[in-house]
C-alpha cells in the first residue's frame, strides 16, 4: 500500500509538474497559444504593498522569494500593475521563465497614464516615451506574454471619452512594436465591469482597423462572490454576451471577497467547459494582503517571512482539483471584428482617434531611447495651472491612487468592485453555506 501510494504521489507530481517556458504566448482567433497547445491564463495579481508603495516587483529579491509560493499555486502567470523599466529585471524574469511563469505587465505607471480626468492632455509625448521604452524592456523577456496599455481609464459612465485615448495607445503601442521591436507582444487594456458600458468598452476595442484593434480583453470582475454558481454570478451572461468576440478575453482580476475566507469554487467553472469557448482563464486578486484584505499571503516587511492565508490554501486546493484543460477547449478560430458602438449620452468615446503626438512620431522611426525610470518628467498635469510637462521640465504632479479619479492605473481598493456582484449572489451564497452546515450537523 505504501508502495502504491509512493507512485500514486510521484505521479501526481509529475503530471502537475509545471515546465520551462521555451516559447511565446501567441493569439490564434479568440484563444492564446503556445505552439499549437492552447494556453489558459492561471495565475494572481501580483504588486506588494499595493498602491500605497508601488516598488518595482520584479527588480527586488523579493522577487525569488515569492516564486517559491507562486510555485506553490502552480500558477503560469503573474500581472504586475508598475515597474520601473530603467532597472535590471533580467533576475527576476529568468526564476520565471524558469518555473514555467508568464508576466502580463501593466506599461502605465501613477506618474505615467492616461488620466481619466483629462485624457487629451495626458497623452503626449513624455508619456508615449514611458510607453514604449518600457515596451523596449520587456519585450526581450520570452516570457513576457502581454501588454496591457491601460487599467480601469473607463469606471464609470461619465469616464468613457478616456477610452479615445486608451484606443490611441493601443494603436501607437502595436506601431512602435512593429517598427522598433523584433517580438510583437500582445496588445490589450484591462477593463472595470461597469454595467452600463462593459459591451462598449470591449466591443470599441475590437472594431475598426486591424491597426487600432486590441489584440485581447482583460476584464476585472467581482460579480462571483462566495459559493455562488454560473447563474447566480452572472458568469453564463458573460459567456453569452462574449460569444462572438473575435479575440482572447480573460478575467485579469477576479476573487469577491465578501464572504472570507474565499472558497473560489468558481476555478471549476472557469476552467470547465462552459467557459472555455470564450474565456481563457484568469488572474486571482491578489498576492499579498494589503487594506483591502485581498491577499493570500501576509508579508511581513522586507524581511523573507511569507505567511500563506486561509484564502491561499482554499485557492491551491482548488487548483490542485480542477486541472487545466486539454484541448482547444472550443476556440473560435475565425472571428470577426465588432461593429463600433454608436455614441448615447453614457458612452461618448471617438471612433476617430487622435494622431500620435508630434513630438512623439520620431520614436517610430529612432526608437523611444533610454527608459528613464520613474524619476523623470511625469506626464500628467491639470490645464490650465501652468505646469504642463515637458521634456526638459519638472515632473508634473504624481495623481493620487484613487478609483474615482485620477489615473487608471494604480491597484485600489477593490471593495466597490466588489458590489458589482448582485445582492442575489450574496444571498445565494449565504444560503448555500446555512444547508451546507445544516446537512453537515444532520450527518
Amino acid at each position: 500500500m505504501r508502495a502504491a501510494g509512493a507512485i500514486a504521489s510521484l505521479a501526481l507530481l509529475a503530471s502537475t509538474a509545471v515546465a520551462q517556458v521555451t516559447q511565446p504566448v501567441t493569439v490564434k482567433g479568440n484563444a492564446f497559444f503556445v505552439g499549437d497547445k492552447r494556453f489558459y491564463i492561471r495565475g494572481v495579481d501580483y504588486q506588494p504593498g499595493g498602491s500605497s508603495d508601488l516598488t518595482d516587483p520584479l527588480a527586488t529579491k523579493n522577487c525569488l522569494r515569492d516564486i517559491a509560493i507562486f510555485k506553490q499555486l502552480q500558477i503560469n502567470t503573474i500581472r504586475v500593475y508598475t515597474v520601473d523599466n530603467s532597472k535590471d529585471h533580467t533576475e527576476c524574469m529568468k526564476a520565471l521563465a524558469d518555473a514555467g511563469i508568464y508576466l502580463v505587465l501593466d506599461v502605465n505607471t501613477p506618474k505615467f497614464s492616461i488620466n481619466r480626468e483629462y485624457p487629451k492632455e495626458s497623452y503626449n509625448e513624455i508619456y508615449l516615451q514611458h510607453v514604449f521604452a518600457t515596451a523596449d524592456v520587456f519585450s526581450q523577456y520570452i516570457n513576457t506574454l502581454a501588454f496591457f496599455a491601460a487599467n480601469e481609464v473607463a469606471n464609470n459612465v461619465n469616464t468613457t471619452s478616456g477610452m479615445t485615448y486608451v484606443k490611441a495607445t493601443i494603436r501607437d503601442l502595436k506601431a512602435y512594436s512593429k517598427k522598433q521591436i523584433k517580438r510583437q507582444v500582445p496588445v490589450g487594456y484591462s477593463a472595470a465591469d461597469v454595467a452600463e458600458n462593459r459591451m462598449q468598452v470591449a466591443h470599441y476595442l475590437n472594431c475598426g482597423p486591424a491597426e487600432e484593434r486590441s489584440d485581447f480583453h482583460g476584464v476585472n470582475d467581482y460579480s462571483w462572490c462566495g459559493m455562488s454558481s454560473y447563474t447566480v454570478s452572472g458568469w453564463n451572461q458573460k459567456v453569452a454576451n462574449f460569444s462572438d468576440y473575435s479575440i482572447p478575453i480573460f478575467f485579469s482580476e477576479y476573487g469577491c471577497n465578501q464572504v472570507l475566507p474565499r472558497p473560489f469554487n468558481e476555478i471549476e467553472t472557469l476552467y470547465g467547459t462552459q467557459m472555455t469557448p470564450v474565456f481563457s482563464g484568469g488572474l486571482v486578486y491578489e498576492y499579498s494582503n494589503e487594506a483591502n484584505n485581498y491577499g493570500l499571503v501576509q508579508l511581513n516587511g522586507n524581511d523573507s517571512k511569507v505567511e500563506p492565508l486561509q484564502d491561499f490554501n482554499n485557492l491551491k486546493s482548488m487548483y490542485e482539483k480542477v486541472p487545466l484543460p486539454t484541448g482547444d477547449g472550443g476556440y473560435k478560430q475565425n472571428g470577426n471584428p465588432s461593429e463600433c458602438p454608436a455614441n448615447t449620452n453614457d458612452w461618448v468615446a471617438s471612433e476617430t482617434l487622435p494622431q500620435m503626438p508630434a513630438a512623439a512620431s520620431k520614436y517610430l522611426e529612432s526608437g523611444a531611447g533610454a527608459p528613464r525610470g520613474t524619476d523623470g518628467p511625469s506626464n500628467q498635469y491639470i490645464p490650465g495651472d501652468g505646469s504642463k510637462p515637458s521634456d526638459t521640465g519638472t515632473a508634473g504632479p504624481v495623481p493620487k491612487p484613487t478609483q474615482t479619479g485620477g489615473n487608471g492605473n494604480t491597484t485600489t481598493d477593490k471593495s466597490s468592485a466588489a458590489r458589482v456582484g448582485s445582492n442575489a449572489a450574496l444571498w445565494a451564497s449565504g444560503l448555500m453555506i446555512i444547508v451546507s452546515v445544516l446537512g453537515g450537523a444532520l450527518m
